[in-house]
């Protein structure tokens, strides 16, 4: 006569009710977090429901149950796996795993931007972040921005919604303010990732000053009509025509690139942060002329520059 271990019912059971809840999540395509978290109850109601039928069976008067401790086990391990996803759950941690594995990066289109310019703006302060930027400049009194920006999203999710999620620009006194924001970066265990390439077309005839942050910066002034200067920044990458009529000044710049033969450069021995010569790390001053030189284009303190005239 066959013994009746309880659990091996419960065991079988829950091995074929698994096997279908996947099938049925992959058809459907369900989560697997939430699969595990809505189907383990089940495992506890069947074993309870085998004990019961076990005892209502059960010719003996006082029955004695005999368990097959390795499908309990087994169907233990099941449970408590199940038990665990939905502790995550409740913290939040799966929901964050499950966005996580659906983003994907994406390169999107940056909210256009444009400001008419009159005559009070004598003046333009521009702040950048870490981000590569192009300036160019336009003939016309609009200023304005275009770019496309690549971060890891969820499907039809955008972190820059509209121009000032990206641009700051304030008008006081003479002077235009315009900051670059960096875009939203979570940081953690669930770091992402995201960058910008943005091009602003700043008037040709308004003063301009840049202040970088240790990034790349690429100018195109095309028919300059102003003065205009770069500070703190990684590289510079100026484009001009032969015969356009500027200078270029640059100071406190360790490599002086492209052009050769028309660059103007001599040395000097650099110091450290404390202002001390150490002796060894040598920067450079160079300039370069176009033309009469009568707008000029001034570069301090970037690690290189590199001209372009054609």
């Amino acid at each position: 006569m066959r013994i009746w271990r309880v659990g091996t019912f419960s065991m079988g059971f829950s091995l074929l009710f698994l096997g279908l809840v996947l099938l049925f999540s992959q058809v459907l395509e369900l989560k697997l977090y939430q699969v595990m978290i809505s189907w383990w109850p089940i495992i506890l109601v069947v074993l309870g429901i085998e004990i019961l039928v076990f005892l209502l069976l059960s010719k003996q008067e006082k029955p004695f149950l005999k368990y097959d401790f390795l499908s309990i086990f087994f169907v233990g391990i099941l449970g408590m796996v199940g038990i665990g996803f939905a502790i995550l759950s409740t913290t939040g941690i799966m929901e964050k795993v499950s966005e996580v594995l659906d983003q994907k990066e994406q390169t999107l289109d940056l909210p256009a931007f444009s400001q008419m310019l009159d005559g009070s703006v004598k003046r333009i302060v521009l702040k950048t972040e870490h981000q590569p930027i192009t300036i160019e400049g336009t003939p016309s009194n609009e200023l304005s921005m275009i770019g496309t920006y690549r971060a890891t999203l969820l499907e039809n999710e955008k972190i820059v919604e509209q121009a000032e999620d990206i641009l700051s620009v304030k008008h006081i006194g003479d002077t235009l303010f315009i900051e670059v924001k960096e875009l939203p970066r979570q940081r953690g265990p669930f770091d992402s990732y995201s960058s910008v390439s943005a091009t602003l077309l700043i008037p040709s005839d308004r003063k301009l000053e840049v202040i970088g942050r240790d990034n790349n910066i690429q100018l195109k002034p095309r028919t300059l009509l102003s003065d205009w200067s770069i500070d703190s920044a990684s590289e510079v990458s100026l484009h001009i025509e032969k015969d356009d009529d500027l200078s270029v000044s640059a100071k406190g710049v360790r490599e002086v690139l492209g052009q050769e033969g028309e660059w103007k450069i001599s040395e000097q021995e650099g110091t450290n942060e404390n202002g001390y010569n150490n002796g060894y790390n040598r920067v450079k001053s160079a300039t370069y002329q176009s033309g009469k030189g009568t707008y000029n284009i001034k570069i301090q303190n970037v690690y290189s520059i590199r001209l372009n005239a054609n």
